[in-house]
């Protein structure tokens, strides 16, 4: 196997045992043993645990943008956001130790807000950045900062999922996604030049 389909094939499997038990099950020991190398020939690819794991992170953050962009572009803005939600409490839902590794764990090198999601540095985000300027552009939603107005209608739904995920919310998956769709309408409807009916779900 080349040195380069080592490194990808750690993190892989590196990225399988975080999905399934979460980051803090992801040790170079254990990484090396699943492979089939010592912890030591790890350490040739990645110079610490905590460059693993932003392997990790930086190659699922591509792939939920990659996945949320091949998407048509058939129908409004609405349409397309609600789409993206759908495919956000996919990942989400299922699965839940990946999703809070890339947006709650204090792990080193994270990125933060503001400055490290400006010029597509957090490629889901800037998916739902490059919505909202769609929708500013269109004159759809008001004049605002992009940025924080993409915050906006994606801090609540985060929120609802934490909570949902620590066993606080009180009801089936199906009736939380519909509850998360009424969320983002309503944070919509706080910042579109014309309020639009929310969706029925």
């Amino acid at each position: 196997m080349s040195e380069q389909g080592t490194a990808a094939r750690i993190a892989s499997v590196a990225r399988r045992i975080l999905v399934e038990e979460g980051a803090d099950a992801v040790s170079m020991r254990r990484v090396g043993e699943a492979v089939g190398v010592t912890a030591m020939a790890i350490y040739r690819h990645y110079p610490n645990r905590e460059a693993l794991l932003r392997a990790v992170a930086d190659a699922s953050a591509r792939e939920l943008a990659e996945a949320w962009t091949r998407r048509p572009d058939a129908g409004g803005l609405e349409e397309r956001f609600a789409a993206a939600l759908d495919d956000f409490l996919d990942f989400a839902l299922g699965s839940p130790h990946l999703y809070h590794f890339l947006t709650s764990d204090a792990w080193a090198r994270a990125r933060r807000f503001p400055d490290d999601f400006r010029d597509g540095q957090g490629p889901p985000f800037s998916v739902v950045v490059a919505l909202v300027e769609e929708g500013m552009r269109a004159g759809l939603l008001r004049e605002d900062d992009p940025l924080e107005t993409a915050l906006a209608v994606t801090a609540s739904t985060q929120g609802l999922v934490q909570q949902y995920l620590s066993g606080r919310m009180s009801m089936a998956e199906p009736d939380f996604r519909a509850l998360c769709h009424r969320t983002v309408s309503r944070v919509f409807n706080g910042v579109r030049n014309k309020p639009l009916t929310p969706p029925c779900r």
